[in-house]
């Protein structure tokens, strides 16, 4: 079983990203919600249903998510049974940090994968029931990287 949980692109309208996916793919989605990271204001969605899930984030430029003036992928999402651990395996292989939400009180980093042209993100393997119970109440457990 993979770690791999989940796909995430950015994009500058949110609702219209949701209804074209639905149209040419029938995802159906959960309600999007708001939030707050550092200084930057957010809206995020995640498809309804189980892992892979899709993720839309319609953010400001120049925060996590960098350049939002257009639509694109932004990275793949994995649990990761230490974030700490992983930040630093992803480094030491020569995968730099592009952003930590460590330090606002949020497990999770995105490292630069110039290869693929975006980024994975480790998400600690502690949020995941607070993840579920947000996204998807009755969602199986999900495995993680390793750190160990």
């Amino acid at each position: 079983m993979t770690a791999f949980y989940h796909v995430c692109f950015t994009v500058p309208d949110l609702s219209a990203a949701m209804a074209d996916l639905t149209t040419a793919a029938g995802v159906e989605w959960r309600e999007p919600v708001t939030g707050r990271i550092g200084e930057w204001d957010y809206r995020i969605v995640f498809t309804a249903g189980d892992a892979p899930y899709i993720e839309l984030i319609e953010a400001p430029a120049g925060g996590p998510w960098g350049d939002a003036s257009g639509a694109r992928f932004h990275h793949l999402g994995f649990w990761s049974s230490d974030v700490t651990a992983g930040a630093a395996r992803l480094d030491a292989a020569g995968f730099p940090e592009a952003f930590s939400g460590c330090p606002y009180g949020r497990p999770f980093v995105y490292h630069r994968l110039d290869s693929i042209g975006a980024q994975v993100e480790l998400v600690d393997l502690a949020r995941q029931s607070d993840f579920l119970a947000a996204w998807n109440p009755d969602g199986a457990a999900m495995p993680a990287i390793s750190e160990e």
